[in-house]
């Protein structure tokens, strides 16, 4: 990555957590708090909103980025105003909350210039219509997921040092920007909760890890399943939950403590532990990940495939252990 890229890693991690230090001055300023209750898993009055240092850095290293490499900057441009937009709406959520549609529909224009670029670099309508669908998916994912100290940041870690592994140039240095970003906020939310991320944060994530997914499946042979396994834990806990909740005809859009990380913590577990659990299980995944991303495609997505079935058998057996 050489010294520039080293010195623009730490300073993304810096500018991170002078920024989250801001946010949170600001938070508490404004009496921007989350509440305990019901459907949450803490227990005191919490400042909201800090995900915007990691998103104001994202933007920032996209502008140093194209600078740098001026023949990238539509690509950059494009993945800037799909960030600007998940984020905005997030931050608009977190001052004033909005209805679930209206965000959603600001997530699907944000994935479609993902998918716009997708279908810029290979005309294709199938693979342009999955990065569309995966990218407005993963927003909403990680905002589900982050519901307790830690998870949904330390997750994005693991993702982008997975890909920042095999991704070409400079998608590989925007991995690890990405996982800088998220360590520079990090000691601000783990293991003591002093500012959550927030919608803006959450979201912004989604969207960050998907377009380094769909471009990374453009830009290499990797098989797009494969892809997919760094984020196992989130997609198995996420999908299954949403999925149960939708055959049981409850109302899936409506905040809940039902994904297994969420029924951990009121059985009982700390933060701290069920964070851990889950970071330990992403180490398997992005492990499993680096070790076969160059076999052939088929038997990358055979892996995948398998993978993703161990983890959903794990999910059914955590979820039928603490309804008991």
């Amino acid at each position: 990555m050489g010294l520039i890229g080293g010195l623009g890693l730490l300073a993304a991690l810096v500018t991170s957590a002078a920024l989250t230090w801001g946010a949170r001055y600001y938070a508490l300023r404004r009496n921007l708090m989350d509440q305990p209750g019901e459907r949450r898993s803490h227990v005191v009055a919490t400042p909201r909103g800090g995900g915007i240092a990691i998103v104001l850095t994202l933007l920032l290293s996209a502008l140093a980025a194209a600078l740098y490499w001026p023949e990238a900057w539509v690509t950059l441009a494009v993945f800037s105003v799909g960030l600007v937009l998940v984020a905005g709406i997030g931050w608009w959520d977190d001052h004033r909350p909005l209805p679930a549609v209206r965000r959603l529909l600001v997530h699907v224009v944000a994935a479609a210039l993902v998918a716009g670029l997708v279908w810029q670099a290979t005309h294709n309508p199938v693979q342009a219509l999955l990065a569309l669908l995966f990218t407005t998916s993963l927003i909403n994912i990680w905002n589900f997921m982050d519901g307790i100290n830690g998870i949904a940041t330390t997750q994005a870690v693991l993702a982008g040092i997975a890909l920042a592994c095999v991704l070409p140039g400079p998608l590989a240095l925007a991995g690890a920007v990405l996982a800088a970003a998220c360590l520079g906020f990090l000691p601000f939310n783990f293991p003591r909760g002093r500012i959550f991320m927030g919608d803006v944060g959450s979201g912004a994530l989604g969207y960050a890890i998907a377009a380094l997914v769909c471009l990374g499946s453009v830009a290499t042979d990797i098989s797009w399943l494969l892809l997919l396994v760094p984020l196992t834990a989130f997609l198995v806990d996420a999908g299954f939950t949403l999925l149960s909740r939708m055959l049981s005809g409850q109302r899936w859009m409506e905040p809940h403590t039902q994904h297994v990380y969420q029924r951990a913590v009121k059985s009982g577990k700390s933060h701290t532990f069920v964070t851990g659990m889950y970071f330990v299980f992403g180490l398997f995944s992005i492990t499993v990940f680096n070790a076969c991303t160059n076999l052939q495609p088929r038997w990358e997505a055979a892996v995948a495939v398998a993978w993703l079935t161990l983890a959903t058998g794990l999910w059914l057996l955590l979820r039928k252990g603490m309804c008991h």
